[in-house]
């Protein structure tokens, strides 16, 4: 299956982590921490060098089965339910969120970034390892917005000072906007996302959180998607998403 770069020219070689990232194994990130793991091989040979270079007339394994390139792009889109996990795997057997598509896909489909186990709401799928790197990467500056309902009321000043910025354990956590719709829910955007950001911040001030939603990524709203249902993003979404990342 011939594969063209950006240019429209045919492209014969990736580094390994891209190519899997194409095979809708994981994101490039994931692929890095599956090939240093020991976890791939090329032609039978172990491979744990990020800079290897592959072509389709390579056999390329992971944990021992073969990957090749899907022939049809996936954008997922899901309303994740608390109580799952994003990853491809868990080792605790906690639920994974990619098992709520199985039944509906049978391509690999591979989650760009996360939410933690506890908190809820929209999480894009996908097995395009380009669009992948596109959204998530730092420069793209994506906007993410939250509804956080809490159990206490909040501290008077929490919102503006999220928007100023809050150093916790020597990290700064800054969000794009912040605004407290009641004494026990604000709305929050990001466009960075440290790992916990909202709960570290929210927790400083000793705020304990109940429920976090993700109900916006970009231009995509959680609509009518009820907890756990899905549905493919149309082209038009998709093009949208990554023209936001390239502003």
């Amino acid at each position: 299956m011939p594969v063209e770069n950006q240019n429209g020219r045919t492209k014969d070689s990736w580094r390994l982590q891209h190519f899997m990232a194409l095979c809708g194994v994981a994101s490039r990130r994931a692929s890095e921490e599956i090939i240093t793991s020991g976890r791939v091989s090329v032609n039978g040979d172990v491979v744990t060098e990020l800079g290897t270079k592959v072509s389709l007339s390579d056999k390329v394994c992971v944990d021992g089965k073969e990957i090749s390139m899907e022939e049809t792009k996936r954008y997922v889109l899901l309303n994740k339910p608390a109580g799952y996990v994003c990853s491809l795997s868990d080792e605790k057997g906690r639920p994974v969120a990619a098992d709520l598509l199985k039944t509906a896909y049978s391509e690999r489909l591979y989650n760009v970034g996360r939410l933690d186990m506890f908190s809820c709401g929209l999480i894009l799928f996908t097995n395009d390892g380009d669009f992948a790197a596109t959204l998530s990467h730092p420069s793209a500056e994506l906007e993410k917005e939250y509804i956080v309902d809490t159990s206490v009321p909040m501290p008077r000043f929490l919102a503006q000072d999220f928007m100023r910025g809050i150093r916790i354990d020597n990290v700064f956590y800054r969000c794009k906007e912040a605004v407290e719709l009641n004494s026990h829910r604000m709305r929050v955007v990001l466009v960075e996302g440290k790992n916990r950001e909202i709960r570290r911040v929210f927790e400083s001030r000793e705020v304990g959180i109940k429920s976090l939603m993700r109900v916006r990524i970009g231009n995509i709203g959680v609509g009518g998607l009820q907890y756990g249902q899905f549905r493919d993003l149309v082209p038009a979404e998709v093009q949208a998403l990554l023209r936001l990342c390239k502003k």
